[in-house]
């Protein structure tokens, strides 16, 4: 298991902006070699990306490459060379716009070879975007198409044109139309990663000039299941880190309970009057996904 509550992106293509992104208190870094890279800069993005990886003091941090979409020229070589320059400290490659389950496959088998080729000493993960309509309507197949896979990622941006949604409602919320307008895809999304045992992830919030928007995102996410959120800029990190981690308070009252509960099991018992509220299993099981949070920060 990973902590994923923040997931940067940076520019693949940008050493500064590389050098800052180690220094971030993001649990995840992703350096990107797709939308955050220019054409003309794809090639060299790559040598940027295996040098940061490989010079920088990360930390405890996840590292992640995303590569180009599967359907450009670019992908194949985007694999090939970060995989076997730094895939001793990488930790996940992450494919964009997947679409169908073969996406998922072609990519687990050249990380495969690759790491048979290099000797590479650990199994390099996945996560996968889903930003097209097609994947939305496999996405329980996708989600089961890999062991690698550890955590699905909802993409907003692309995903709007995919279905063709206003555009203006790409952050969550336009005027005239009720409440979240990605609460299906959400949804959809979270139940998949679930029953395949593995994260969802909320994708991009682009104005990040708006906190209180991003904030607003991250608690519908958060309230669905999610458990973090994609940072476009360091301003955000702060807001997803706190939102998609228990209070203080939520872990003493989840350990409590729990214990309590346990002491409640060996006498015999089913279900307990715990501060005012009767607790069942179904309870303790939900707290529990809290004490598995704090554990995994360390609270």
């Amino acid at each position: 298991m990973r902590l994923r509550r923040t997931e940067l992106s940076t520019p693949g293509s940008n050493p500064y902006m590389i050098a800052k992104a180690a220094t971030s208190a993001a649990d995840l870094v992703l350096l990107d070699l797709e939308d955050a890279v220019a054409p003309s800069e794809k090639e060299g993005a790559r040598a940027k990306v295996v040098q940061g990886l490989t010079t920088l003091d990360w930390g405890t941090k996840t590292l992640a490459v995303r590569i180009n979409d599967l359907e450009s020229e670019y992908a194949y070589q985007d694999l090939i060379t970060v995989v076997e320059e730094a895939g001793s400290v990488l930790d996940l490659i992450i494919i964009p716009k997947v679409k169908a389950p073969r996406d998922v496959w072609w990519a687990d088998t050249l990380l495969t070879q690759i790491e048979k080729h290099r000797r590479l000493p650990r199994r390099i993960g996945l996560e996968i975007l889903i930003e097209e309509v097609e994947a939305m309507v496999q996405i329980e197949e996708i989600a089961r198409a890999s062991t690698r896979l550890e955590a699905i990622i909802f993409g907003p941006g692309d995903y709007s044109a995919s279905q063709g949604v206003d555009s203006r409602g790409i952050e969550g919320s336009i005027d005239g139309y009720p409440g979240d307008i990605w609460h299906y895809a959400r949804n959809k999304i979270v139940i998949a990663a679930r029953a395949a045992g593995i994260d969802a992830i909320d994708g991009a919030y682009a104005d990040f000039k708006n906190p209180t928007g991003y904030e607003r995102e991250c608690i519908r996410a958060r309230t669905l299941g999610f458990v973090g959120k994609w940072a476009i800029h360091p301003s955000q990190i702060e807001i997803a880190n706190r939102i998609f981690a228990p209070t203080p308070a939520e872990v003493d009252y989840a350990r409590r309970l729990d214990a309590t509960y346990n002491e409640a099991l060996a006498q015999g018992q089913g279900a307990i009057a715990f501060e005012g509220k009767m607790v069942d299993a179904a309870i303790v099981r939900s707290v529990r996904n809290i004490i598995q949070k704090a554990d995994l920060i360390g609270l």
